[in-house]
């Protein structure tokens, strides 16, 4: 999930939130909506890899 910071950046989080906090792991922070998609499809990969 892929949300606008109010500094113009984007971060990744993740789709469930974590058992231990109740918040979603933040999965990076990236300068542009594009480098976030990105790895986004990155983590999927890798999860079924």
């Amino acid at each position: 999930m892929i949300r606008k910071l109010g500094s113009g950046q984007y971060r990744l989080y993740s789709r469930k939130p974590d058992p231990q906090t109740g918040k979603r792991r933040n999965l990076g922070t990236f300068d542009t909506r594009e480098q976030a998609e990105k790895h986004e499809r990155e983590v999927q990969y890798f999860k079924r890899h």
